[in-house]
């Protein structure tokens, strides 16, 4: 049977009177989608009246962007999608701004983790570039995962000579990455950031580059103020794209530290708690049917 679903907002309380939201942006796993990857009920339907009213969705993942262009199909027209982790944003297929990641960087990531999988953790490294993720591993079970993140991916004999522009290199440790993989990825965090952005993902990217950075790129450029502007998040990913914006929500379901960060609580991902929240302040129709 379906849980019952969660109060729509928790406190603190949200701010009386009309919200003047211009820009919403949410990421993806545990937060827009649910725990088996499915996108909420009533999601098209509300996507099409933030559009009548001028409001501009943006999803905003540690995927790839072809995997989320495809993902919204004809619906993401006129997006833009924050994508892996804030490096890359694109819209239309036209690239707004990215984040390289220097090529002899990803490459020291690429034998770091062939030293940790000859120390026995059980881990991979998945080369991001713009125009497809790399990988060395072809066990099943790695590619499985990769495959739910990113639907353009090649197999190489070596992922650390690949011809692309490198944005970040992602690492899928089937361990709890918190513990392992981002501990022995110490040495990068003194030039480089280090973000846990799951419970078996980290990825290593240029200091400059996150999701909070790439949205404060894009609210410039469209003039929108962080007041205009409603983020939800889950994970340690999302903390400075939070930053960003005054109506700021972590989910129910979220780690204790972006509960910590945000300024207000939206039920879980599970109890559909993007759509219910948005559809709360901007007094859309519910978005639980």
């Amino acid at each position: 049977m379906p849980s019952t679903p969660s109060p729509l907002l928790t406190t603190p309380a949200l701010p009386t009177g009309p919200a003047d939201i211009k820009l919403i942006v949410t990421d993806m796993d545990g937060t827009l989608l649910d725990d088996a990857k499915r996108f909420p009920a009533g999601l098209w339907p509300t996507l099409a009246e933030l559009r009548r009213r001028g409001v501009l969705f943006s999803p905003a993942s540690g995927r790839q962007y072809a995997t989320l262009a495809e993902q919204f199909g004809d619906e993401g027209q006129g997006m833009v999608f924050i994508a892996e982790n804030g490096t890359y944003v694109v819209r239309d297929g036209v690239e707004l701004s990215s984040d390289p990641l220097d090529p002899a960087v990803a490459a020291r990531l690429v034998h770091a983790v062939r030293h940790l999988v000859a120390q026995g953790v059980d881990v991979g490294a998945v080369v991001c570039g713009k125009r497809s993720a790399y990988v060395e591993r072809t066990d099943e079970a790695f590619l499985a995962e990769v495959r739910q993140y990113y639907v353009r991916h090649r197999i190489v004999e070596d992922a650390a000579a690949v011809d692309d522009d490198i944005i970040k290199v992602a690492l899928f440790d089937f361990g709890p990455a918190e513990r392992t993989t981002a501990p022995a990825l110490e040495p990068f965090a003194a030039t480089h950031q280090v973000v846990v952005s799951g419970e078996h993902w980290v990825d290593v990217m240029n200091r400059t580059a996150n999701k909070g950075a790439a949205l404060r790129r894009l609210q410039h450029e469209l003039g929108i103020t962080p007041a205009q502007t409603m983020v939800f998040g889950d994970y340690l990913n999302d903390l400075e794209m939070l930053d960003a914006a005054e109506w700021a929500f972590a989910m129910a379901n979220a780690h204790p530290e972006v509960v910590r960060r945000a300024r207000y609580l939206a039920p879980s991902n599970n109890d559909n708690g993007v759509l219910r929240t948005i559809a709360g302040v901007l007094h859309l129709p519910t978005a639980d049917a």
